[in-house]
């Protein structure tokens, strides 16, 4: 993976001078000082000082030629969060504008959930309905993020794979929904660099083998073509572009196919100056050589809904060797390139907000993010049907007169009907495809013409929501049943509430009153309390979801209570001393206990409390740990890195601090497991096996896989004295040939 140079601040502010004016450029100037003030004595993970996030952010936005008032915002998203500016002195100082934008891409971090999960929603939602506002919200978070990408590699492996999987599931996607394809590759490659890097690098080192012989066959191609175009007396460019990482990684996943069966890793990309002459270059190719049935795509004609336009055809090349051909006006590759940004990049003397109003016509993600919202429960639910219904692959139809709509792939009719509207769908009987009658279940593919037959006298089929791919279609078909017996379902919901609490043990007076339930309505974004208990009564949320919802906070206060009052048990048990004979010199310092392991494992001073080691991370001495408490069950020892230890875990007390004793002297073996990657070949487990007997006293639990793509993954268990031990190890392995990636791993 390659190495991104960070810009300096006064390189931003040069691309900034590219094309602002001095008034502008001084309101750029005047938020980086703001910010270096604000996050002087502040670190990143890396140990870099902090302001050179926010510079690289705002740097990124430069590059796509944003409006003053994003790149203000690039150097201030994260002051309201990290520092003690507020909101309303964002504004004071700024406006309205970049306040608006700093509110989008803040996390709402004061706000406690059940889990790490349910804030990640909420957080992402908050983001995209601030987006479908203003554009500029997201344009500063996709920065953001792959700043954050590119510097990954200083977090712990399991937020790496986190933040990588978060990455490819919906930042990606966006940038590609709005075609970016700028942002989209860098961000894609990268996430496939710690999701799966043995593919990443197994296909960089393929790519690298393959490298001289791709580029001459390319470079004959664009020989042979410049004289072919030169003929035309056009002005024209031409160029090879190679395929990114995670395209090629995915047609291998998609195809079954080994990389020497993939004949499209590289392309020849040609620009002009007019549609006309797109055309006349693709005629002249198509002259030349033969082109591939079915590999030839017009999006001049048909645009992509994120306003991506181009020719793709695929020939026979020199050597009958296929080869991809893209060819686009100089315009149309600015678009591709940039996206959404390339139609509102800032023009001298306009600097506005990009609003759904605005922008709706050319990309219907605005309109279908406001619509998930209002059909959506909860933000888990919303961020389902975000990522199901507009970050899938897509489909395009069209109707008989020629309009183009975009679906998830896998779209039936009834999907498409209630994308044309609602009365539609809940009215279809029938659909016809290309002319031809075709059931409702009909999975519709690119290029189909699709025409919706209605009848007033139609309802909908509670069979339909089993049908449908889209959330949209399905919550309006239940929309539908729900609104029929309404009256019915607002009554069965509320008794189906007071009996789960009374089951749970609760008094439903206490937490059926106008307060309780106003907080459901808001944390479920329903509109009132009769849209509440329908939806339970109809069985959209069940009732001990809501009940929970109701008693979260009477249960986290009871949970707190007695996790204080265990943990106090066993410092006061361990200490054998009361509060007040402690040393008052020592009372600011953390508590650590002391704990060996001999045949099971005790905390110093203590005889009775059970202690054990985590068998999900298997801590050796030399790694740092933490105890986590439970209640009844005594103590284990994790890993601090474990991934079973979640923040919310440290924050309410469930982790207590510990450290090893000296058990150096001690004939002690602990366990670890070990993740071996290597390219399969004959003899190469008997090496590793050999290596491991050279340097460590027992192995258990060995297994092995080879994937399609000839790759060898082993899993194993191996005895060892402690941290060194372990790193001396993997070292050992690592310089086996062969392998290129030896790690402990989780169980």
């Amino acid at each position: 993976m390659s190495k991104h140079k960070d810009l300096t601040v006064t390189e931003v502010f040069d691309l900034c001078a590219d094309y602002m004016n001095q008034e502008h450029l001084d309101f750029v100037k005047k938020a980086y000082e703001f910010a270096a003030y604000l996050h002087k004595d502040q670190k990143r993970q890396s140990g870099q000082p902090y302001i050179i996030h926010p510079i690289q952010v705002a740097g990124s936005l430069a590059e796509l030629r944003m409006d003053p008032e994003t790149i203000v915002s690039g150097f201030l998203h994260d002051v309201v969060e990290d520092t003690e500016v507020t909101l309303g002195d964002v504004e004071e100082l700024f406006g309205k504008d970049v306040a608006t934008i700093v509110d989008g891409v803040t996390k709402l971090g004061k706000i406690k959930y059940m889990s790490h999960e349910e804030q990640l929603a909420e957080n992402h939602r908050k983001m995209l309905i601030a987006m479908a506002q203003d554009l500029r919200v997201i344009m500063v978070k996709l920065a953001d993020r792959l700043h954050n990408m590119r510097t990954l590699d200083h977090l712990r492996p399991d937020k790496q794979r986190r933040i990588s999987t978060e990455t490819i599931e919906i930042y990606a996607p966006l940038a590609d929904r709005l075609g970016i394809s700028k942002i989209k590759w860098e961000l894609e490659d990268i996430s496939l660099h710690y999701l799966n890097p043995q593919q990443y690098y197994r296909i960089v080192s393929l790519m690298k083998t393959k490298r001289s012989e791709r580029e001459g066959y390319i470079a004959d191609a664009i020989h042979t073509m410049e004289t072919t175009l030169d003929d035309l007396d056009i002005q024209y460019n031409i160029y090879g572009r190679p395929k990114h990482i995670y395209s090629i990684y995915k047609k291998m996943k998609e195809k079954h196919k080994q990389f020497d069966e993939l004949y499209d890793l590289s392309a020849v990309r040609i620009l002009v100056k007019s549609v006309r002459d797109c055309y006349a270059v693709l005629g002249a190719v198509h002259t030349k050589w033969k082109p591939v049935p079915r590999r030839f795509k017009d999006y001049i004609a048909v645009p992509k809904a994120n306003g991506y336009q181009s020719l793709h055809t695929t020939i026979i090349g020199p050597g009958g060797k296929p080869l991809e051909i893209q060819i686009r006006t100089e315009e149309m590759h600015e678009i591709a390139e940039y996206g959404i940004a390339a139609h509102w990049a800032y023009k001298e003397g306009v600097s506005s907000p990009v609003r759904i109003d605005e922008a709706g016509e050319k990309i219907d993600i605005f309109r279908e993010i406001l619509e998930l919202r209002e059909d959506s429960t909860n933000a888990r639910d919303f961020m389902e049907s975000v990522k199901g219904d507009l970050f899938s692959d897509r489909v395009y139809v069209f109707t008989p007169k020629g309009d183009v709509y975009e679906l998830p792939k896998g779209s039936v009719p009834l999907d498409f009907a209630y994308l044309v509207h609602t009365e539609v769908g809940n009215h279809a009987v029938g659909a016809r495809v290309n002319a031809k009658m075709v059931p409702l279940d009909y999975k519709m593919k690119n290029g189909d013409i699709i025409e919706i037959n209605t009848s007033s006298n139609a309802n909908p089929s509670r069979d339909w929501t089993n049908i449908v791919k889209t959330s949209r279609a399905r919550n309006k078909i239940r929309r539908y049943f729900k609104n029929q017996t309404k009256d019915e379902n607002i009554e069965k919901g509320r008794n189906d509430i007071e009996n789960q609490l009374t089951e749970m043990g609760y008094s439903p007076k206490e937490f059926m009153d106008k307060e309780h339930i106003q907080e459901l309505v808001n944390r479920f974004n329903f509109g009132s309390k009769e849209e509440l208990f329908s939806s339970i009564g109809y069985g959209e949320i069940t009732p001990l979801v809501a009940a929970n919802r109701l008693t979260e906070k009477a249960r986290r206060e009871s949970e707190a209570q007695k996790r204080k009052e265990l943990e106090n048990s066993i410092l006061s048990s361990a200490d054998g001393k009361s509060q007040n004979q402690i040393d008052r010199s020592k009372q600011n310092e953390p508590t650590k206990m002391q704990i060996q392991h001999e045949n099971g494992v005790i905390i110093q001073g203590l005889n009775n409390l059970l202690i054990r080691l985590a068998k999900c991370c298997n801590p050796v001495p030399g790694d740092a740990i933490v105890g986590y408490v439970t209640r009844g069950r005594g103590v284990t020892i994790h890993r601090t890195d474990c991934s079973n230890i979640s923040e919310s875990d440290r924050t309410e007390g469930r982790v207590m601090d510990v450290e090893w004793m000296d058990v150096s002297s001690k004939d002690q073996t602990y366990f670890a497991n070990l993740s071996i990657y290597g390219f399969n070949r004959s003899g190469l487990l008997n090496d590793i096996l050999q290596r491991l007997n050279s340097v460590s006293k027992k192995l258990s639990n060995i297994s092995g896989r080879i994937d399609h793509n000839d790759m060898a993954h082993v899993r194993l268990t191996v005895s060892v004295k402690n941290s060194q031990h372990l790193n001396e190890i993997l070292t050992q392995i690592k310089n086996i040939p062969d392998v290129y990636e030896a790690k402990r791993a989780d169980q």
